[in-house]
């Protein structure tokens, strides 16, 4: 069956508007509200995160609930724009590109009561260049990182790299810095400089975190995720919903001050609950991640075939139902971004079975089944991959859905022998290079002469507009390569408390400037 397309060029450009609009006013104060300070907020998320640790995960919710912890030098104000954390200003940067001098804030102590200085920063940012996947892509640009002295950092580069500030800001495996005694292969300790320090951790039941009354917040007003972060509350405590109709339930009952990642289905149950909806649109893009390394997904054809077999049309209507929740669109940005393309669309929403299996047969594969990784804690996911599953049986592949939890997912995926799809999501990030994709450490280890080329024209490329063009030929060849094959655009729907003031719809939601109001 297909669903008629809900999608128009006018209803893309309000979606995007009103989701500008909503990122523009993150951290904007009710109108009036005076803040108190006090209280405990209590977050349901969609599961227990895989660690703590925001280096080695790329998992969103471990950046959720990390960033409350760890700070990196820079990160986004509210028009996404790379501004400063633990650095004192944005890096001086060398006429040629390569050189990039870092000023360090000199008032910052850890939740241990230590004193950050360069030498924290260079073993933190040395540790980010071989655990995180996004460092140990820079990793291969940088020629060195030093400390020339207790309040500056000097990172030189082999060529220019136009993300590396943008790299150095997310907080997703994110460059946190952490007292240089703490550092480990797997940290046993999580010492950071944020606003909150972690209390206590008592798995599948909350993540408990208190105020840090050492910290150092930046002077000035809230903008995004960057200026002032005000510890109004005492506690916030996270704890593990992994169902998503549970998450729908405690909405509509008030269970929690805040309850993240709803199904659609909640959308009109939330009027006239004890809960107010929170919606980010356009938020992101689910994807399928094909195995490009190992198994019958290695092969070109094969992964062809997929791209060709799948109706994204139908995968949509499956997984979020209400046209306003989404939009078919196969280009990696959607209309107002100034990385908007129009390319690769003759090869997106085909549901061409016939062809994709001619496409099969020339891979000459021997055992024909795709082992799917998917959740339920994201139930659009799953429904999703029902029915990916359905059209790659019509073009030949033997599907094989392993429905795991999220963490285990997360894990799981590293492990190029034991699957080859997995069903993930992104929220539209400020910079192309940010998505976790372009990273041959990324699970999909896409590695090829032609993603070499392009990426690397477009990591070196001066100005913004010669870096449009470049991404261009980078979406260009995700479609003739097939490393990933995007689905369509998305909300995200969350739900809050009437009295939980201060926060505002953001990809990774955070509770720093936000606030308990009486009842």
């Amino acid at each position: 069956m297909i669903i008629p397309s809900p999608s128009s060029r006018s209803r893309a450009r309000r979606l995007l508007l009103a989701g500008t609009l909503a990122l523009s006013g993150l951290l904007a104060p009710s109108l009036g509200a005076t803040p108190v300070a006090g209280g405990i907020a209590t977050v349901a998320t969609i599961g227990e995160p895989p660690t703590l640790d925001p280096m080695s995960s790329t998992a969103d919710l471990v950046g959720t609930l990390a960033q409350h912890l760890f700070e990196t030098l820079y990160t986004f104000d509210a028009e996404w724009r790379p501004t400063p954390l633990l650095a004192e200003e944005l890096p001086e940067v060398s006429p040629d590109g390569r050189v990039y001098r870092i000023p360090l804030r000199q008032d910052i102590r850890f939740h241990d009561g230590s004193p950050m200085d360069a030498s924290d920063v260079l073993a933190s940012l040395e540790r980010w260049t071989t655990t995180a996947s996004r460092g140990k892509a820079a990793a291969r640009v940088i020629s060195s990182i030093e400390a020339p002295d207790a309040h500056t950092i000097v990172i030189r580069l082999r060529q220019p790299h136009a993300p590396l500030v943008a790299l150095l800001a997310l907080n997703n495996a994110a460059a946190v810095i952490m007292p240089k005694d703490k550092i480990a292969p797997v940290l046993t300790e999580f010492v950071g400089t944020g606003p909150y320090q972690l209390k206590a951790r008592v798995p599948d039941q909350y993540i408990q975190l208190m105020r840090f009354d050492g910290y150092r917040q930046r002077p000035g007003e809230p903008n995004g995720y960057g200026g002032a972060r005000r510890q109004y509350l005492d506690e916030i405590r996270f704890v593990p919903v992994a169902n998503a109709n549970t998450r729908s339930e405690a909405a509509m009952a008030g269970q929690f001050d805040y309850v993240d990642s709803l199904p659609v289905e909640a959308l009109g149950k939330l009027q006239g609950s004890r809960s107010e909806r929170v919606m980010l649109e356009p938020f992101g893009w689910p994807r399928l991640v094909l195995n490009t390394r190992q198994g019958i997904l290695s092969s070109l054809a094969a992964r062809q075939a997929v791209q060709l077999a799948l109706n994204e049309e139908e995968m949509l209507f499956a997984a979020f139902g209400d046209p306003a929740f989404y939009s078919l669109n196969g280009d990696l940005y959607p209309e107002g971004y100034p990385w908007a393309t129009s390319l690769g669309g003759e090869v997106y929403n085909k549901a061409d079975s016939l062809t994709a299996r001619k496409l099969l047969d020339s891979a000459a594969a021997t055992d024909r089944t795709l082992r799917i990784l998917t959740s339920r804690q994201y139930e659009f996911h799953y429904k999703m991959a029902l029915v990916a599953a359905e059209h790659l049986k019509a073009a030949g592949f033997a599907p094989e859905l392993q429905v795991v939890d999220w963490a285990t997912l997360t894990q799981r995926r590293q492990d190029p022998a034991v699957w080859d799809v997995f069903i993930t999501h992104s929220a539209f990030l400020p910079e192309p290079a940010l998505i976790d994709f372009p990273s041959r450490d990324s699970p999909g280890w896409w590695d090829s002469p032609r993603r070499a080329q392009v990426m690397d024209a477009f990591n070196q490329a001066r100005t913004q507009e010669a870096r449009i063009l470049r991404w261009a030929e980078v979406q260009q060849a995700v479609h003739d390569e097939v490393p990933f094959i995007k689905v369509g655009d998305f909300n995200a729907l969350a739900a809050r408390s009437p009295s939980l003031r201060g926060t505002q719809p953001a990809p990774w939601p955070f509770f720093w400037n936000a606030w308990k109001a009486a009842n």
